[in-house]
């Protein structure tokens, strides 16, 4: 397992502040946004190689290699999943888009969120959304598959603006129905506070497997992680047992305390994992 953390708890000029506490604490691992991580160019998705090699050298002299991708769908509009094909049309060229950076980078996990975008409509039934959302997805764990990455689907509650996929179970059952190896499966902490399960966890762990290709110590609305009344060993315990090799990774925003707060989140992550003797 890897300690990381991702970029979206900083503002790219705390960036050096930040890779310096990773590493200090042990983490060698960066989860992106793109338009966080090459701030400098004009489309972050086809950053120049002068800002590419740039943005990479600085993570790599703190130590640290990328492990995932998040905000896939940064600066693209009228996307959605269930909204006609037009709009499934630009979500698929946004994902082909988020695709080719993981492959030019070597990015192994995009994280799959975008509540807002997969939002079934009124008058589409259940079985319609799955059947319109498996087809769009198998297509892209081809796409993914080829380009030595795969999508990681990740339960939104309802809170957040979504309907489709709001529970880990709904999401189980999704990416058993998808059947690709390149569509996977990410635990967010968040999501299981939010949907009072966080008790599961373990079970949940142990069910899931090889298809966990991500986690994310997250809190409710993205505040500061984990908090210090969440306790990780429960988990941590149960990622040991089935074997999980991947990051387990700190999302939150950018909170008040700024860089305070990044460093009292890894400093939390941290005596975590050096309690479970990670």
């Amino acid at each position: 397992m890897r300690m990381s953390m991702s970029n979206i708890a900083w503002l790219p000029d705390e960036r050096h502040a930040a890779y310096e506490a990773m590493a200090e604490a042990g983490m060698t691992g960066l989860e992106i946004a793109p338009g966080l991580f090459f701030h400098a160019a004009e489309d972050p998705f086809c950053p120049p190689e002068h800002i590419a090699a740039e943005a990479l050298s600085e993570m790599s002299g703190a130590g640290l290699s990328l492990v995932s991708m998040q905000s896939l769908l940064f600066g693209v509009t009228g996307a959605a999943v269930f909204e006609g094909e037009e709009a499934r049309t630009r979500l698929h060229a946004g994902m082909l888009r988020a695709i080719g950076l993981a492959e030019r980078f070597g990015i192994p996990n995009l994280v799959f969120g975008s509540p807002g975008q997969r939002r079934i409509p009124e008058g589409m039934t259940a079985a319609e959304a799955q059947d319109i959302a498996v087809a769009l997805f198998r297509d892209l764990g081809d796409h993914a598959q080829a380009a030595g990455t795969r999508i990681a689907m990740e339960a939104n509650p309802a809170a957040y603006g979504t309907n489709f996929l709001t529970t880990l179970e709904q999401n189980i059952d999704f990416v058993a129905a998808v059947g690709h190896p390149a569509i996977v499966l990410i635990l967010d902490l968040g999501t299981m506070h939010m949907n009072d399960s966080f008790g599961t966890v373990p079970d949940r762990v142990a069910e899931l497997g090889a298809r966990l290709n991500h986690v994310h110590v997250s809190e409710p609305q993205l505040a500061p992680a984990p908090a210090p009344d969440t306790d990780l060993a429960p988990m941590f315990k149960a990622l040991k047992t089935v074997g999980y090799d991947r990051a387990i990774s700190i999302e939150m925003k950018r909170a008040p305390g700024g860089l305070d707060d990044v460093r009292g989140a890894i400093a939390r992550l941290s005596a975590a994992w050096r309690a479970e003797g990670l």
